[in-house]
């Protein structure tokens, strides 16, 4: 008799097989994540998902030609109108199996484009760029943080009222509040429940400043496992809340009375071959190897560059202003949080740098893969990094060089003109994108806003 396998055990087509004969499951869920690290997907019978195992699926490649209200894009080459919007063939992952505890017995498994349209995969992007890390010898490890706030609201209320006047869970500023996390210890013993049944663990949760805002530090895995992790997280977060009768929001900054919400990566190198951090030095200043100020200096040159990866939205450039614990420029720091960069010196094992320039709204897979291509680039080309900003970064005279794009559209036109990026990321990836983004801008412009309402409507 065969012993049971859990979804943590799953390695293998005939690991996944097993699994779903043990527990007489119809169907199982399968789910990707597309250019703006929006989970899509579908129930597949138990016959069909097997077979899929082995040989792939498709999915309509419309996922990579519309935008997240499902509006096409017309200003994409690679599908469209002109292509007839094909199937995209599609990997699935059994060593992604994991646990669906709001959905009983259910099981998730995870998928990636391939084909053509690997090129322009959030998770395949990812990977090439692990490619890159693993051809100079590196292994990264990371971890995502990420605030929220919780309100007291529904998909069908919050639209009734505008998006106004929203109710968050808790009122007034409270960080790091046992009292909060007390009278509502049902909340956080369930969101930690959650994150430990479907695999992306948490390290620290805790209320942060701001009504309803949480803080939540995922724990460090390798970087793919890392960004599956953070995905997942930000999409059951929100699936959590929902059928709790409240919402989370992940937005950049959804109002301009409270700070912004970000998206934060820890992050570090591994010696492949002997296992030894290489971001630590001990007879170094801050403990700082060569090879952790070399990837500094990378992320310093090429964030004004690949900054539409972190910052995806025009809500994104709505946090990056000073004074919001948001960095406006790529400035470093040694445990220093008002600079992009932030260095956290220590022992062998814990030394890293902190990449707090995204924001919680950002796809974890590029962001990340925007982080390690700037910082692998700045150890090819030894790139020293500026001097280190020591006190607050907001009041220092910062060289042109290290401005970061003020919208959207600039950030876009920076990435398209960037040839590190078409190097590392592709240009077809590059192309794509950029378009998107412009996309997303051209978006905007059609709308009228309530500040452009109040300003001009009477007066002008």
């Amino acid at each position: 008799m065969t012993d049971p396998i859990t979804a943590r055990q799953v390695a293998t087509q005939q690991d996944l097989a097993q699994l779903i004969q043990q527990r007489q499951l119809s169907h199982i869920k399968v789910g990707l994540f597309d250019l703006d690290g929006v989970m899509l997907g579908k129930y597949m019978s138990r016959d069909k998902l097997i077979k899929s195992v082995e040989s792939g699926f498709s999915f309509c490649d419309v996922i990579l030609g519309w935008d997240i209200k499902d509006q096409l894009y017309d200003n994409v080459s690679f599908t469209g109108w002109h292509t007839g919007y094909p199937d995209a063939p599609v990997e699935l992952l059994p060593n992604t199996c994991r646990e669906l505890p709001l959905e009983d017995n259910m099981l998730l498994i995870l998928g990636q484009l391939k084909g053509n349209a690997e090129a322009l995969c959030p998770r395949g992007l990812l990977r090439k760029v692990l490619q890159a890390a693993d051809d100079m010898g590196y292994q990264v490890n990371a971890a995502f943080e990420y605030e929220f706030f919780l309100f007291d609201e529904t998909p069908d209320s919050a639209r009734e009222k505008g998006f106004r006047q929203l109710k968050p869970v808790t009122p007034d500023y409270f960080g790091y509040s046992i009292l909060r996390n007390s009278v509502h210890a049902e909340w956080y013993h369930e969101i930690l429940a959650l994150a430990e049944a479907m695999d992306f663990p948490i390290e620290g949760l805790h209320t942060e400043t701001g009504p309803g805002v949480l803080e939540a530090a995922l724990t460090v895995d390798n970087a793919l496992n890392a960004a599956d992790k953070a995905a997942l997280f930000k999409t059951f977060i929100k699936v959590w809340a929902q059928k709790n009768q409240r919402m989370a929001t992940f937005m950049a900054k959804w109002s301009n009375e409270y700070p912004g919400q970000s998206g934060h990566i820890h992050l570090s190198l591994v010696d492949k071959n002997t296992g030894q951090p290489v971001f630590y030095a001990a007879n170094q200043k801050h403990t700082m190897s060569a090879v952790q100020r070399y990837f500094i200096g990378g992320l310093q040159q090429q964030l004004p560059e690949f900054l539409p990866l972190l910052a995806p939205t025009i809500n994104s450039y709505r946090r990056l202003v000073p004074g919001f614990w948001a960095p406006t420029h790529a400035t470093w720091g040694v445990e220093n949080r008002t600079t992009a960069i932030r260095v956290i010196s220590g022992s062998e094992q814990s030394q890293r740098l902190e990449m707090r320039l995204g924001a919680a709204d950002a796809n974890p897979y590029l962001a990340l893969a925007a982080t390690i291509a700037a910082g692998l680039q700045g150890i090819c080309s030894s790139t020293e990094p500026s001097p280190a900003i020591v006190g607050n970064a907001y009041d220092k005279a910062i060289p042109e060089e290290q401005a970061l794009p003020a919208t959207l559209w600039d950030a876009a036109q920076r990435l398209r003109q960037s040839s590190i990026a078409r190097d590392y990321f592709g240009s077809a990836f590059v192309e794509h994108f950029a378009a998107s983004r412009e996309w997303e801008e051209r978006e905007f412009r059609k709308h009228i806003t309530d500040w452009e309402l109040d300003r001009y409507f009477e007066i002008i």
